[in-house]
């Protein structure tokens, strides 16, 4: 791969979960444009949670743990 995974499993499954219901809440519950928005931010979320990557946390230098020992 081109990236190296920097978001734990347990964060994987809760940024998918939240995200997804972020979605669905947005589309019932917020107007047209906003719901959008809010819907686009959630979608890159469940992304990275899908991947295991999130380029906001490589930003600032996050890894796990098991990649911290390799070193």
């Amino acid at each position: 791969m081109f990236y190296v995974k920097n978001v734990p499993g347990w964060e994987r499954i809760i940024r998918v979960l939240l995200g997804s219901l972020a979605i669905v809440l947005a589309i019932v519950f917020l107007q047209s444009l906003t719901a959008v928005i809010v819907s686009i931010a959630a979608i890159g979320i469940v992304a990275s949670g899908l991947v295991g990557f999130c380029p906001a946390c490589a930003l600032v230098g996050r890894k796990l743990a098991r990649q911290q020992a390799r070193r």
